[in-house]
């Protein structure tokens, strides 16, 4: 149900409101900047989450974490899964950054993959959206969103700092434990010394009842109640999660510039709450389905990145300062299946009967190194960038969909920014050289020789030709911003882009049952790279009654690549191919808010609307496209160091469907949080209590853009608490 009440009384506020950002946003430095500028300065569409604002919520998954600020999304797959959606643009065309390096991990090889991300004591999360990204990554048509911590300190610790943190929800069952440390210890020559610690363990999420729909619902003739016996769980099987993450951080800091080395491991296993079947003609489905019902499912990650940077400052009239780093990321995730009987022994004999092949094995090597040159004068503020990585991407084992293969990729970047005569001008300009080496094996369908022996399972093992390819993308991209103040109260500014994306491997070399997605998908090695065409136009006002701002922006995508169903089938799934045409995805975004001072403190109350299309030139829908949002939010803070806030967030029903797609339908969340923090007398240290929850009313949502919105909603009415001590 809606909250009539609550709507209405934002409503009415709306046109007073401010958002809560604008209090602060002009004092931060955006590290993903290579001009180094105030977030006030850069003249493009962003989103700024400070570290306190995580560490005071709920733990999410990255996805969910930012599911509230304006154009951005998630494409969720159960708790431990939210990969971004920025603008309707998600998977490999929004890069997701560490201190400014994208994570490699395997996520862009499924939608049930997880991110190699801890945001536990981190600085900030910024969110680029439109033509700046460019200027972060090559291929982010979508946007960047970079993750900031200060593991390696480019400025000397004030002194020791001791975070510890605990956690509880109710949703899950679960709890987190937090820990971090940081000192600069002069016994060391004044070395700075960061450690951080977290470990999560979360349950099946519950979810209301019958909010589960099963495929055999789609039959509507087949209504007995018996027969459905799960769709009355409350919960979601096999959304469990379990993660640990540590990282150790060393840097001496001295006139000349930094240098500093960092470690970092994060480990998780969680399960996979949906998961297809592939189904031979020869199998018994009735069977297949008997044999599987109780079947876990479930993955391992283990990430582990070693970080190099520094700076060196030179100020000569030529290079002002040159910062370097290098990067070495081993990401491995296992995807297992288990029986699930009483008896361990009897468990291992099931699981090594069904599943001879064993688990399936996703590994991604990767390097990355560069340097950054400033070269700023006089006349503008201006960096030379370049950027090298060479990543090895493999998947062994019985699901394997893709043969190993190879990227490498060489950039170099010129980015510059300026003003003249009242206005403010920002340019970049990147060139990519991207190499992808890899290879399809052909799948001949041997003539059925009903054997039912399911010892020499061999279709997977079937001699088929295999040919290797060694494609070449050189691309060009170009980002232009001009802004300009109008006056006290008004602000306008213009972005416009044009940025190229090479096809990823999986879009190429796919061939293969991909059961995450319940489909049969192949790859196209002929693919062209998309170029997409961005324009932004963005109007800022501010006074002393409220703040508000407007964007529009359109993006034309040439050769757009998408994953379409055919009428095929293979192994009981449905063949989808990867093609190209192309599209146009466009929409606006609005903000109005306004600060009052109320007793002790100041409350602040905000409206939002986002809205998006997305269309082929042919006047077909792009697939799972957010549906159009309406956020509210109310949040007071108080000199007594009280603070709380109440979001809600109310999102359209979906009803521009692509091919085979089906609606999904509207639904209101109504998330709260109350922090009150106390000082510890004796102790210069601070402890605050959070209590906060979310999806309040219980409701059955589910988000459009996820591939399992159907069998795995989003989770049902959580509360929590929070504790957080800092020394």
């Amino acid at each position: 149900m809606r909250i009539f009440l609550c709507g209405a009384l934002i409503s009415a506020s709306a046109l007073f409101a401010n958002t809560i950002f604008a209090q602060e946003i002009e004092e931060v430095i955006v590290s993903s900047s290579f001009t180094d500028q105030l977030i006030s300065e850069i003249e493009n569409p962003l989103h700024l989450l400070s570290g306190d604002d995580i560490g005071n919520s709920s733990t999410k998954s990255l996805g969910d974490a930012l599911d509230n600020l304006l154009g951005v999304g998630s494409a969720d797959y159960g708790t431990a899964v939210g990969q971004p959606v920025i603008r309707g643009l998600s998977g490999s065309r929004v890069k997701v950054l560490n201190n400014s390096m994208v994570v490699r991990d395997v996520s862009g090889l499924g939608a049930d993959h997880s991110q190699a991300i801890d945001m536990n004591n981190i600085q900030q999360i910024e969110v680029i959206r439109g033509p700046a990204s460019l200027l972060y990554a090559n291929g982010g048509i979508g946007g960047v969103i970079n993750i900031v911590d200060n593991t390696i300190a480019r400025e000397d610790f004030a002194g020791p700092a001791l975070k510890v943190g605990v956690e509880g929800q109710t949703v899950n069952g679960g709890d987190t434990r937090n820990l971090s440390y940081q000192n600069n210890l002069q016994f060391l020559g004044d070395m700075n010394f960061s450690f951080s610690h977290k470990k999560s363990e979360f349950g099946n999420y519950d979810v209301p009842l019958k909010s589960i729909i099963h495929a055999e619902e789609e039959h509507e003739e087949e209504e007995e109640e018996e027969d459905h016996h799960e769709e009355d769980l409350n919960y979601v099987k096999n959304s469990d999660y379990e993660s640990e993450s540590n990282r150790l951080g060393f840097s001496w800091v001295k006139d000349w510039g930094y240098v500093g080395f960092s470690t970092s491991r994060t480990e998780s296993v969680y399960g996979i709450p949906f998961h297809a079947e592939v189904h031979h003609e020869d199998e018994d489905e009735e069977e297949e389905e008997e044999e599987h019902e109780d079947e876990r499912i479930f993955s391992t990650t283990k990430s582990d990145v070693v970080n190099i940077e520094g700076a060196f400052n030179f100020n000569n009239n030529f290079i002002q300062r040159m910062d370097y780093y290098f990067r070495n990321s081993d990401y491995k995730l296992t995807e297992a299946h288990a029986e699930e009987h009483e008896e361990e022994e009897e468990e291992e004999e099931e699981e090594e009967h069904h599943h001879e092949a064993g688990p399936t094995k996703f590994t991604n090597d990767a390097q990355e190194y560069g340097a950054i040159f400033d070269l700023s004068n006089d006349f503008a503020n201006q960096k030379f960038v370049m950027r090298f990585v060479e990543e090895d991407t493999a998947i062994i084992g019985k699901e394997a969909f893709m043969l190993p293969a190879q990227n490498t990729e060489n950039s170099f970047g010129y980015y510059a920014s300026r003003e003249i005569g009242g206005f403010e001008l920002d340019a970049g300009f990147r060139v990519d050289q991207i190499n992808r080496k890899g290879a399809v094996k052909e799948h001949h369908e041997e003539e059925e020789e009903e054997d039912h022996d399911h010892e020499e399972e061999d279709h997977d093992e079937e001699e088929g030709e295999t040919t290797a390819y060694d494609k070449d993308y050189d691309g060009s991209s170009l980002a232009f911003s001009i802004g300009r103040q109008m006056n006290d109260m008004w602000h306008i500014s213009l972005g416009i882009a044009s940025v190229e994306r090479a096809p990823s491997a999986v879009e190429l070399f796919m061939n293969g049952p991909h059961l995450a997605t319940s489909r049969f998908e192949e790859g196209n090695v002929a693919l062209r790279a998309e170029k997409a065409t961005n324009l932004d136009l963005t109007v800022n006002v501010d006074n002393d009654y409220f703040h508000g701002s407007l964007s529009f922006y359109s993006n034309n995508i040439d050769d757009y690549i998408y994953l379409l169903d055919s009428s095929k089938k293979e192994d009981g799934l449905l063949v989808a191919n990867y093609l190209q045409k192309d599209a146009e995805i466009s929409g606006f975004e609005l903000q109005i808010g306004r600060s009052f001072e109320v007793g002790p403190g100041q409350l602040d109350l905000s409206f939002g609307r986002d809205d998006n299309t997305g269309k082929f030139t042919d006047g077909t829908y792009i697939p799972r496209m957010m549906p159009s949002r309406y956020l509210y939010s109310i949040s007071y803070s108080s000199q007594n160091d009280l603070d709380w806030t109440i979001d809600f967030k109310d999102v359209d029903k979906q009803t521009n469907l692509a091919k085979n797609e089906t609606a999904s339908n509207g639904f209101q969340l109504v998330d709260a949080r109350l922090t009150k923090t106390f000082d510890v007398t004796g102790s210069n240290g601070q402890f605050a209590v959070t209590v906060f929850g979310d999806n309040l009313l219980d409701e059955t949502a589910r988000n459009h853009t996820s591939f399992v919105k159907d069998q795995v909603p989003l989770p049902g009415r959580n509360l929590g608490v929070r504790f957080n001590f800092t020394f």
